[in-house]
């Protein structure tokens, strides 16, 4: 038997309490729906949990540690590079060892690997940072579009990362 990471245990223990809470609740077919689409989901919830890294970590880099940067779109590129570090720490983390249990069988796969990651996510980050550049240009509120463009991203990584970061050889 696999041993599994304590990372995954621990968020096997809450799934599976919310996943009984539902079924005592009535709404098993919404447990078995997660149960069949396991991935996707923890996906979903580790990818929610990145945007909430991301999202605070733009606002305290926006309006408390670049504060004093005068120029908008500087204090917006620096602040939304700043979240989108952080981020990537913690997405890397989860996406490694809760939704596609990644394990590497050496150090040069490990390197592949976080290279891979860093690369797509720099690719994203650039989608995102134009588009938060774009709400300075036409007046939109920030944190609105630091929402919208998150889950443009979200999108975007879980296909990179299905398909060429953690893909498995079968």
């Amino acid at each position: 038997m696999e041993k599994k990471n304590i990372t995954l245990k621990v968020f096997e223990f809450f799934e599976n309490i919310g996943l009984f809470i539902l079924e005592k609740i009535y709404l098993k077919k919404l447990a078995d729906l997660y149960r069949e689409h396991i991935e996707g989901m923890r996906y979903l919830i580790c990818g929610g949990l990145s945007t909430v890294v991301n999202i605070v970590a733009y606002a305290v880099g926006a309006y408390a540690i670049f504060l004093a940067i005068p120029e908008d779109n500087l204090r917006v590129t620096v602040s939304d590079t700043f979240a989108f570090i952080i981020a990537l720490i913690f997405a890397y983390w989860v996406n490694k060892t809760i939704v596609f249990d990644s394990k590497c069988e050496n150090a040069k796969a490990l390197l592949k690997e976080i290279f891979s990651f860093t690369s797509c996510r720099i690719f994203t980050q650039i989608i995102s940072l134009g588009l938060m550049n774009l709400a300075i240009v036409i007046h939109m509120n920030e944190i609105i579009m630091k929402i919208i463009a998150n889950i443009v991203v979200i999108i975007l990584n879980f296909i990179l990362s299905k398909l060429i970061i953690f893909k498995k050889n079968k």
